[in-house]
């Protein structure tokens, strides 16, 4: 994770950056505004292997990838906006 993430003093997520990656959407291709958090495993083992986006975008579905390889999405469930 990034330093914005994870602090040496403190080691739990920000609870903001979990809510934004939480409602973070897709925005283009098939999944275009879609949340991250709901999109399949599969879609981000391709970027995975074919390379994720430059900038926030990537960082933020790398971040989904690990999440969802670990599964761990229900971590993220109570910071959906609804």
């Amino acid at each position: 994770m990034s330093a914005g993430n994870l602090s040496d003093t403190n080691p739990f997520p920000n609870p903001n950056h979990l809510k934004e990656l939480a409602n973070y959407k897709m925005p283009f291709g098939k999944y275009k505004n879609q949340r991250l958090l709901n999109l399949p495993e599969a879609y981000f083992v391709w970027f995975q292997q074919k390379g994720f986006p430059q900038g926030k975008l990537g960082r933020m579905m790398q971040e989904m990838f690990e999440i969802k390889v670990n599964g761990l999405e229900g971590l993220l469930k109570p910071f959906v906006e609804r």
